[in-house]
């Protein structure tokens, strides 16, 4: 209550306070403004009082909540003084270093007193009497000289004992690797970290958690060092595994980014072209296949992306890395694709690529996506300031041609390489080239085109033929199932999907 308004424990506090009001009196659209001006006499929206505690700050004398669920006697809680320093803020600070801005502070989880206790670091000093940083500031400046220069955790242990001696008594640095992660993990979200079998088989999960060997190819779960000697617990494959749901709830406790998810909705497309993605005939499909999904414009629209590279730059390096990014829809085409917008979900990385059996390690996101087309119920919207159910769906994949097949499995090599063709597809092998090549482009043109009609230029053919129409999602459903596997390699996971 006492703080500056432009600071983030104000913000906190305001958000704090209207989560309180909205669990315990039941109500987004009646509740009394504690405003300077309105004194809890006039009845009001969550999104206006809001707007008024920021324009107008909160009334201070009022310290117990009696109007907003909090009983007649209960104590007041001494408020919080923060000091803040008027050339440098604490918060802009940390905000810098690590690259965030206001709306990723946002409410880390469902509770808003969690991220405040863990911002509480952020007000502690580094040492009696010290003005210039804090706990949380010089934590981060330090952690970001670590990750600058590749510095080992043993070297960063004694490089945080070292300066525990060179400060003076009472300082809060801490002593180990350990405490400095416990203390910045709460600054971004939760990850989990996977093993795998080597071969791609199984993800140790679920029904296999506790297993040490693979049930498909029987190999150990465990690392084997040199002397052939399985080292027992270390793991012989990691994936890690960023759950997307968390990060989805985190958005829509932004005021702004809230708004920006509904955008698509609050558009009107005049000109007649397709200016975002909410123009396309698989947006529209979606909406009127399931009504009920469309009819809720903060529902997500999915895209999932994937490929494969070599972070280290070298061809004769034998490691490969698949990162998994799912990018979301509803926002405005200036911030869809924007780096913190792009989610990334699992990072796939080992001596060699997953290839088909990439399905393996898309399970833990399939099952979340199965989740969020049921709804996840409780998720704050800070823009309409009321509860909702959020389902999402995913709507396509964005990759090369190779990933493609991975995704897909599809064949996207030898005689029948085109999807769209399938059996039909029109491809050569060259006598001398021994290469195959698909001649059959033309029959995409129209119907009187010239290209048409000249042979020596293409295979000395003319082209009379008509394009294929696109198979539907049943029809390669039908295919996979029945066993038609001589244009599809599997059945793909994307299957498991309900829609």
């Amino acid at each position: 209550m006492h703080s500056d308004r432009r600071s983030k424990a104000y913000e906190l506090g305001v958000e704090a306070f209207l989560n309180f009001s909205v669990e315990n009196l039941l109500t987004t659209t009646h509740i009394r403004c504690p405003c300077v001006k309105c004194v809890n006499l006039k009845l009001f929206g969550v999104g206006i009082i809001r707007d008024h505690l920021y324009f107008n700050g909160v009334d201070q004398s009022y310290k117990n909540w009696i109007f907003h669920g909090e009983p007649w006697e209960a104590a007041t809680n001494a408020s919080r003084n923060v000091e803040e320093d008027d050339d440098h803020s604490r918060y802009s600070f940390v905000s810098e270093e690590i690259e965030m801005d206001d709306n990723d502070f946002g409410d880390f989880g469902s509770d808003p007193y969690e991220f405040a206790n863990v911002i509480g670091d952020g007000d502690q000093p580094l040492y009696p009497g010290c003005r210039k940083y804090t706990k949380l500031s010089a934590l981060v400046k330090l952690y970001n000289l670590k990750a600058k220069y590749g510095m080992s955790d043993v070297c960063f242990t004694e490089l945080l004992i070292l300066q525990g001696d060179l400060l003076p008594e009472g300082n809060t640095i801490p002593t180990s690797m350990y405490e400095a992660k416990k203390t910045l993990c709460a600054l971004g979200l939760s990850y989990e970290k996977m093993h795998a079998c080597p071969n791609d088989c199984i993800l140790y999960r679920k029904e296999y958690e506790d297993l040490t060997h693979c049930p498909n190819c029987g190999i150990s779960r465990w690392k084997e060092g040199k002397d052939s000697i399985l080292k027992e617990g270390v793991p012989a494959k990691v994936v890690w595994y960023f759950p997307p749901i968390p990060r989805f709830r985190r958005m829509f406790r932004s005021h702004e980014t809230a708004k920006s998810l509904t955008w698509h909705a609050a558009r009107k497309s005049i000109d007649g072209y397709m200016s975002h993605p909410a123009d396309s005939p698989s947006w529209k499909l979606l909406d009127d296949k399931w009504p009920k999904f469309g009819n809720e414009p903060r529902n997500l629209r999915l895209a999932l992306s994937s490929d494969g590279f070599n972070p280290h730059s070298s061809l004769s390096s034998r490691y490969s890395c698949w990162p998994v990014i799912l990018v979301t829809y509803n926002l405005p085409p200036w911030l869809c694709m924007k780096r913190k917008f792009m989610m990334l979900t699992l990072l796939i990385s080992g001596p060699k690529q997953p290839g088909n059996d990439i399905d393996v390690y898309l399970e833990p996101l399939i099952d979340d996506l199965k989740s969020l087309w049921d709804g996840i119920g409780g998720v704050y919207d800070a823009h309409n300031g009321e509860y909702f159910t959020l389902r999402a769906a995913l709507m396509w994949t964005i990759n090369d041609f190779p990933a493609y097949g991975n995704l897909s499995g599809c064949v996207v090599k030898g005689y029948k390489a085109c999807p769209i063709c399938g059996d039909d597809t029109p491809s050569h092998r060259l006598k001398n080239g021994h290469k195959i090549c698909y001649i059959g482009h033309r029959k995409w043109l129209p119907i009187n085109h010239p290209y048409r009609r000249q042979r020596a230029a293409f295979n000395g053919k003319p082209e009379y033929g008509t394009p294929p129409e696109p198979l539907t999602g049943e029809e390669v459903l039908h295919m996979v199932e029945d066993g038609d596997r001589v244009c599809w390699k599997k059945k793909s996971i994307f299957f498991d999907l309900e829609y």
